[in-house]
């Protein structure tokens, strides 16, 4: 009893050859693809590393959270990138600080770099030496 009604030739073989190894490839990608936020997020010292590894895997077949967990990856959410924020003593400061709810230190005068070289300059008494008095 044959199950084939034609004999197998050696393209048969190639074909199921390229079959197993399409499908290892196949899951292989997807491993590797379904672990990258969680390896993203372990390489840079993510504080929620794990939690970013298992949206990766859960989101892998729904896309959506996969994606979110790329973003979670590279983003910590503790770090704050000082380049984005405005200058010193600009309006958008005072803006930008009533926005985030951060009391930060402001200086109400911003200092001078004429006073700041003159301040400098001026040597401080010695001791024992007894300060003038204006006549």
């Amino acid at each position: 009893m044959h199950l084939l009604d034609w004999t197998l030739t050696k393209y048969d073989y190639w074909t199921f050859a390229f079959l197993v190894v399409a499908i290892v490839a196949f899951f292989y990608a997807l491993i590797q693809i379904g672990g990258l936020p969680g390896k993203i997020a372990q390489r840079r010292n993510h504080p929620h590393a794990d939690a970013v590894k298992l949206v990766g895997w859960i989101g892998l077949f729904t896309v959506f959270p996969w994606i979110h967990a790329i973003i979670w990856a590279v983003h910590d959410g503790l770090t704050i990138d000082v380049r984005s924020l405005p200058k010193e003593g600009t309006k958008g400061e005072v803006e930008r600080t009533s926005i985030l709810g951060i009391d930060m230190p402001r200086n109400e005068q911003p200092p001078d770099a004429d006073n700041t070289i003159e301040a400098s300059a001026e040597a401080p008494p010695a001791e024992g030496d007894t300060p003038e008095k204006p006549a």
